[in-house]
């Protein structure tokens, strides 16, 4: 009869540790449930597998299956080390399959799951590290799997959001200007030969429109030259942390966009920080883990004050007050949640309601971008038009 080796978890989150003499693997872990055991491994005498270490990406979407099905599998008894290897197997992805299966290796070896993934932050974040490590440590931690995978398809959800508050509008205003670059390029030299050759005579902004598109087609290389060296210089700026608190505080401040961004910071905040807090990571901590994941430097360093306040004593409401960055609803109900005691529930719920006002202002961002590049480009275009049918009225004049 085989023997296996098995290292667990009792219900107090004490680590344990031994042999069993069993049929099969299942009758071993049968054995380990009625003994209130969670196991981590089972493995019979001898087993082992070696791993290459490796790097790489992991997509949002790919973590957020990889954890619902972990929380499936931990909450159907399976031990650790068998989820992990059943998820590295079928993992499509080949660098997250070996993280995973790198992550099995550790646990397998002694460590805890949080410590072993907290060797791979290319694929787990320290939020993930600290839930993970929460869960382990209260002995849930299904049911904080669980919440990691609605955080990251909702964090993933407000990315995707963030991106189209900030490509689209970019878009739409990059073509507006390469269809007017064209016009100036290739179509006023034809009406600047015509006039020429009529001997017609320009008034004011014909002149202009004219001479505007002989410097577009004399110096159209030095137009490429410093559009593309402005770009380079903004992005190299906002790599630099003044840089970045420079453009995220305008970015805060911009019209119609600036309101949807700091919506999806509020609902990111709450977002996280009640995940965090709801899985028994320390507030300070989870402060700051808010913070490093804002995604915004103005919100960063806000959240960070608010934490400096907090760890002097002060509650959260009135700090939050303070730094003038989130809305007087939001700070009245975390108050209203730290007085009752349920600060996760209520940040859930303001979570969930900035997710649904994002939704709302993204989609009217959307309808308001269009009418107002119709606008401008009819303006400028309709102006142009106008500049290059002037001198046709005066030829027209003379001819009658």
């Amino acid at each position: 009869m085989p023997s296996f080796e098995w290292k667990g978890r009792d219900r107090a989150g004490r680590p344990q540790s031994g042999v069993l003499v069993a049929d099969t693997k299942d009758a071993a872990l049968a054995v380990l449930r009625r003994q209130q055991v969670v196991p981590i491994t089972v493995k019979e005498k001898g087993k082992e597998i070696a791993l290459p270490k490796v790097r790489g990406g992991v997509s949002d979407k790919a973590l957020a299956v990889f954890t619902r099905q972990f929380s499936v599998m931990i909450d159907a008894g399976l031990p650790l080390v068998q989820c992990l290897q059943i998820l590295g197997e079928q993992q499509e992805n080949k660098a997250f399959q070996h993280i995973i299966l790198q992550v099995r290796e550790d646990v397998e070896t002694g460590s805890s799951l949080a410590n072993a993934l907290k060797k791979h932050p290319q694929a787990f974040s320290d939020l993930y590290v600290n839930m993970v490590a929460a869960g382990e440590a209260g002995g849930i931690l299904d049911t904080i799997l669980q919440r990691l995978a609605t955080y990251i398809e909702k964090a993933a959800r407000l990315k995707a959001q963030v991106k189209s508050a900030m490509i689209y509008p970019v878009t739409v205003i990059a073509i507006a200007i390469l269809v007017v670059y064209v016009i100036l390029w290739k179509v006023i030299p034809v009406f600047a030969s015509l006039f020429e050759s009529l001997g017609a005579s320009l008034p004011l902004p014909t002149r202009v429109v004219v001479e505007l598109s002989n410097f577009v087609g004399r110096f159209w290389w030095l137009i490429a030259i410093l559009v593309v060296a402005g770009i380079v210089a903004v992005r190299q700026y906002y790599k630099t942390p003044q840089g970045k608190l420079v453009i995220d505080n305008l970015m805060l401040k911009a019209p119609v966009l600036g309101m949807v961004l700091r919506k999806i910071a509020v609902a990111r905040f709450c977002r996280t920080l009640g995940t965090l807090l709801s899985a028994g990571v320390p507030v300070l901590e989870s402060l700051e883990i808010t913070a490093r994941t804002s995604g915004n430097a103005v919100i960063e360093r806000a959240i960070l004050e608010v934490r400096k306040q907090v760890e002097e004593g002060k509650a959260l409401a009135e700090p939050l007050k303070a730094t003038n960055q989130f809305p007087p609803m939001v700070v009245q109900m975390i108050g209203v949640g730290e007085a009752t005691g349920a600060m996760d529930t209520m940040l859930s719920k303001i979570a969930e309601f900035y997710e649904d006002e994002v939704d709302t202002a993204v989609a009217g961002m959307m309808k308001l971008i269009e009418p107002v590049m119709i606008f401008f480009l009819g303006v400028v275009i309709g102006g142009i038009v106008i500049a290059m049918y002037l001198p046709m009225f005066d030829l027209i004049s003379k001819i009658g």
